[in-house]
């Protein structure tokens, strides 16, 4: 007799699967954190709080010079660059900002928080394909604290620049279950970097498995929890959702 922690949940069309097991314990958390970490000294641990300090209070200058100590002391560290890159992009240093983004996928290949879908963003504001500025807008969007007040601001993003994905991603977070899957298909239709392809199939799924499409939620999760281009926090965020929608069908 099978036991239930080796029931298979997905067989994908390579032939990978994913168990009961496999779910055992996800909780969609990601730590990007530790990434790199283990050998950081406590010198270089201390130089990155004070500099996240440092920019808190808008002394960007003494941020920079701060994360700058902080990433020679650990060069294989992702946590300064990835904060440098978001210093140099509140400075509107967007070239800075996209090499230090790049660096750090480079340190963490799989992501770290919002680097891939910043490259993306800023490398097609180089290019023309956005206006310049459309990532540092976009982030900007987390200060509003509002719900209606935001909603109007995301709306407005995303009649601006339908071509923008994260855009149409952050919508699909905010509107009801009736709006919810045209806006995520709108989102996947724009050409998504692989975080918000991730994160706009999961959001698919969880909206599919609420109208009664169960399979048609697991076959889309389990897709995103075994594509091996999944960054770390989409397959942990997939794998989670698929355990959810499992148990509760049990």
């Amino acid at each position: 007799m099978q036991k239930e922690t080796s029931v298979i949940i997905y067989r994908d069309s390579a032939g990978r699967t994913l168990t009961v097991e496999d779910l055992r314990g996800a909780t969609g958390t990601f730590q990007y954190e530790i990434i790199g970490s283990g050998n950081v000294s406590p010198e270089a641990r201390t130089l990155h709080e004070k500099a996240r300090e440092a920019g808190g209070q808008g002394d960007y200058k003494k941020c920079l010079e701060l994360l700058n100590k902080a990433s020679a002391l650990a060069p294989e560290w992702p946590y300064p660059v990835y904060d440098r890159a978001y210093t140099y992009l509140l400075m509107k240093d967007y070239d800075s900002a996209r090499r230090d983004y790049q660096e750090t996928v480079r340190l963490s290949p799989r992501g770290f928080f919002t680097a891939i879908t910043a490259i993306d963003t800023l490398e097609k504001e180089k290019r023309g394909d956005l206006p310049i500025g459309t990532y540092l807008a976009y982030v900007s969007l987390e200060w509003i604290q509002d719900s209606a007040q935001k909603e109007k601001a995301v709306r407005q993003l995303v009649k601006d620049l339908p071509q923008f994905a994260p855009g149409w991603k952050e919508l699909s977070t905010l509107v009801d279950d009736k709006e919810r899957l045209s806006t995520i298909e709108k989102g996947l239709a724009a050409s998504p970097d692989a975080e918000t392809k991730g994160i706009l199939q999961i959001n698919k799924a969880l909206a599919l498995n609420l109208s009664g499409n169960h399979d048609g939620a697991v076959q889309l999760l389990g897709e995103v929890a075994l594509d091996p281009n999944s960054p770390g926090d989409t397959e942990q965020m997939a794998k989670a959702s698929l355990a959810m929608i499992v148990s509760t069908k049990r």
